[in-house]
């Protein structure tokens, strides 16, 4: 049983702190919508996802309601699309991307994902046709959401996959030009990619899950600064000792609206994500968290220090709240969407480079960065790859989503609106790294791979 008093503490969290239920994703199986014929697998999908999501607005509502606790966003994952288009004859694959938006619309969730390849050791015809109709499927869809997971621990990197989205993202920069390349935004290059993320734009529904699960996203970066600023002088021990008793309570919401949501909709009950994912707004940050701590700046000496610890303690009070604990899990630092790491950045003092060290301690990777518009293919593939082998080295997962914003220099600003937020342009290095990526192949799996 939940304690009803863990809950009612929240209320001020809830109020003052940004605490908040970040998404209540649904994640469905569509692997019996496979079809010979393009449009008759299109129509499958589209019934399915409406009929299977159909109340998962109006569910989140009434939580909402009844609990007083805000749930931002009604998501809804699905099965990779390339497994499920792989029995389609000709025509166009995209066509299943905006049968995906229609439903979107229908149901009235923010985002769907799922239109998604797994490609970590090789890719198969359909993989192929999916990742060059990625271009196409994002610009010509509102809420379609895509991922690409070319790594995992075991099988190395697909640096053939790596070669090819270089091209894909500045494709898709130029085809959404007119919004600030926003296209990218929805594109996410992973290794070692959960079968169970909420988030998006990396949220798909694994081959290994059930017909239909409920995964909840929580967030609270305010939260946890505002504990953190209770604290002004312990020391670091006991600091996080505070953080991980703030994420037990914060995850205790999760599961009884995880479990709830699951109930109601007749699905089985997922995860629980207990990632601290920051919004624009004031105060939700997670950059002020690791500030709060005691750094001058985010970015500064001993960020990378700060990010690892405050991980560390919000998984090891997240799992003694949930049994179910999933997801990503840990720390977000997504820069458009993180008011913290858009001042650092625009000061000088959070870099791209420094960026791709902390990634080595947090959940996700290199993350809404936006960069300038004439970056070439081969340096966004090496960054790509550069990110990667941290994931498959460390086996976690990481994952990147970068944004070549078109027409747009070093220094310059974009702006994407709402969760999405806005971000400074910012440098990458100039030098080429075209040979080696040309190379092509694969990059072998680390020899710790080698664990039966």
């Amino acid at each position: 049983m939940l304690n009803t008093l863990d809950i009612l503490e929240t209320i001020k969290m809830i109020t003052e702190e940004h605490l908040d239920i970040r998404t209540i994703t649904m994640g469905i199986s569509l692997l019996d919508c496979a079809s010979e014929d393009i449009g008759r697998c299109a129509d499958k999908i589209y019934d399915k996802v409406t009929r299977r999501a159909e109340k998962l607005v109006a569910v989140g509502e009434d939580l909402e309601k009844e609990y007083g606790i805000p749930v931002i966003n009604k998501r809804v994952s699905v099965s990779p699309i390339s497994s499920v288009a792989a029995a389609c004859g000709e025509g166009n694959i995209a066509d299943l991307a905006r049968a995906m938006d229609r439903a979107a619309q229908s149901v009235g969730v923010n985002f769907i994902g799922g239109y998604s390849a797994l490609v970590h050791k090789g890719m198969t015809a359909a993989d192929k046709r999916l990742l060059y109709s990625i271009p196409e499927a994002l610009a010509s869809t509102e809420r379609v959401c895509s991922s690409v997971n070319v790594a995992t621990t075991r099988a190395g990197i697909n640096m053939d996959a790596v070669t090819i989205l270089g091209r894909i993202i500045k494709d898709i920069s130029y085809i959404t030009r007119d919004t600030g390349s926003f296209g990218c935004a929805k594109l996410v290059v992973f290794a070692n990619i959960p079968e169970d993320n909420p988030f998006m734009a990396g949220a798909y529904h694994g081959i290994g899950e059930a017909e239909c699960a409920i995964n909840v996203g929580v967030s609270g970066p305010g939260v946890v600064r505002a504990a953190i600023r209770r604290h002004p002088g312990c020391g670091l021990t006991e600091l996080a000792d505070v953080i991980k008793k703030t994420a037990f309570k914060i995850t205790r919401v999760g599961q009884l609206i995880a479990a709830e949501s699951s109930r109601r909709l007749g699905a089985e009950f997922g995860i629980v994500d207990l990632s601290l994912a920051p919004t624009p707004a004031v105060g939700d940050s997670v950059a002020q968290i690791l500030e709060e701590m005691g750094l001058e700046t985010c970015g500064c000496h001993g960020t990378t220090a700060c990010l690892a610890m405050l991980n560390d303690a919000v998984k090891k009070g997240g799992v003694m709240a949930s049994s179910h604990v999933g997801g990503l899990s840990g720390a977000f630092i997504p820069v458009s969407e993180d008011a913290g790491m858009v001042a650092a950045a625009e000061r000088g003092v959070l870099t791209v480079d420094k960026l791709e060290a902390m990634t080595a301690v947090c959940s996700v990777g290199l993350d809404m960065i936006a960069v300038p518009g004439d970056t070439p293919a081969e340096i966004i593939s090496a960054i790509i790859a550069d990110e990667i082998s941290i994931g498959v080295v460390n086996n976690k997962t990481t994952a990147v989503r970068l944004v070549p914003a078109w027409g747009k220099t070093a220094g310059e600003r974009v702006v994407f609106g709402g969760l999405w937020g806005e971000a400074p342009i910012m440098p990458v290095h100039g030098e080429s790294p075209a040979k080696f990526i040309g190379r092509g192949g694969r990059i072998p799996a680390p020899i710790h791979s080698q664990r039966n």
